[in-house]
């Protein structure tokens, strides 16, 4: 990062800071960012000196269109819905919002918090695979009652529904993989940003810190100690502003390829369901069995989230096939009209 972009990186963090800082009048919260909007100037005029020193001149800061449009936002909605956004923009202090306490200053892969992390991202893998059936299901045994109400015979049906298998899955794989590709690559900037700036100016990355110490109920001296006291040893130093600055667990990025993996397999394995009585062998009951097949896979799927939501299985589980039996009749109800119209 050239010290020209450093310094820009600085102004518009500051101009940011002092936004959310509006939004969070009254509260604790507005002296935090207030402070770090400070840090942010100081360390601008940092990357301002090394600038002018290789003979730059500093232009006037102006915020651009994207910093303003993402102020307007935080204005409307405030800083907690979009501490993402607000993330990426190196805007320090957002996993306030998703932290409600202090947890410990850092945690090296083994201990207990590390597996507690990777009890979580194994948590949500199967959250997603759960999910990833339950969307195969759904698709694929509409798209079998949508063809079946056109009045299509079974081999059709089948090269229709082996064609929606295929297509879902790739579909889900290759949105999955962007999507946490894009944040994985966003997670990796920010704590390059935050390597080369512990670098830097370590002393003011220390004084962040505390004071976002200080914002979790640590008071001043103890929370400059311990700041204080990471700094010295670089990288659990990185370790904990990672988490504490950005709210990222750099032990626990998720891997893209890992991600469409599990889409597009579960996906896969909810639409071979209602496929699987036409492949086994063609019969005038074929439909009916796929149709049972589903509804026992819906209700399955149902009850198994309610180890998530906390809900009755029975009724996560009749809800499911409930929403399943809606989707199919619709579908049915617009192949036959099709199927007439095409007639």
């Amino acid at each position: 990062m050239s010290a020209l972009e450093g310094w820009r990186e600085e102004k518009q963090a500051a101009y940011l800071y002092h936004v959310v800082a509006s939004t969070e009048a009254g509260t604790s919260r507005q002296a935090l960012f207030l402070e770090l909007a400070g840090e942010a100037e100081k360390q601008a005029a940092i990357w301002g000196k090394i600038a002018t020193e290789a003979g730059l001149t500093l232009p006037a800061y102006t915020a651009d269109v994207r910093t303003r449009l993402v102020a307007a936002l935080v204005r409307k909605w405030g800083a907690r819905a979009l501490r993402s956004v607000l993330s990426a923009m190196k805007v320090r202090g957002m996993s306030l919002y998703t932290q409600p306490a202090l947890g410990h200053v850092s945690s090296k892969p083994g201990s207990e918090l590390a597996y507690r992390h990777k009890g979580v991202a194994h948590g949500s893998n199967l959250r997603a695979a759960v999910f990833g059936v339950n969307d195969g299901l759904i698709s694929n045994a509409s798209l079998i009652l949508g063809v079946a109400g056109a009045n299509a015979n079974q081999h059709w049906i089948i090269l229709s529904a082996a064609a929606g298998l295929m297509a879902g899955a790739f579909s889900m794989a290759a949105g999955e993989y962007i999507s946490v590709r894009s944040q994985r690559e966003m997670f990796e900037y920010q704590i390059g940003l935050e390597k080369e700036e512990l670098d830097q100016y370590p002393e003011a990355e220390a004084e962040e810190l505390a004071l976002i110490y200080q914002a979790r109920g640590i008071n001043r001296e103890d929370a400059q100690h311990m700041a204080s006291t990471l700094m010295a040893h670089p990288a659990r130093a990185l370790d904990t502003l990672a988490r504490e600055e950005l709210g990222i667990n750099p032990d626990d990025l998720a891997s893209p390829m890992a991600a469409a993996g599990y889409s597009f397999f579960s996906f896969a394995i909810g639409a071979a369901i209602p496929l699987l009585p036409f492949c086994v062998g063609l019969s005038p009951h074929s439909l009916t069995y796929s149709l049972t097949l589903t509804g026992i896979g819906l209700f399955a799927v149902g009850a198994v989230l309610s180890l998530f939501t906390g809900r009755h299985a029975l009724w996560s589980g009749l809800r499911m096939w409930a929403i399943g039996v809606l989707a199919g009749a619709v579908s049915f109800g617009v192949g036959q009209f099709l199927g007439v119209v095409v007639q």
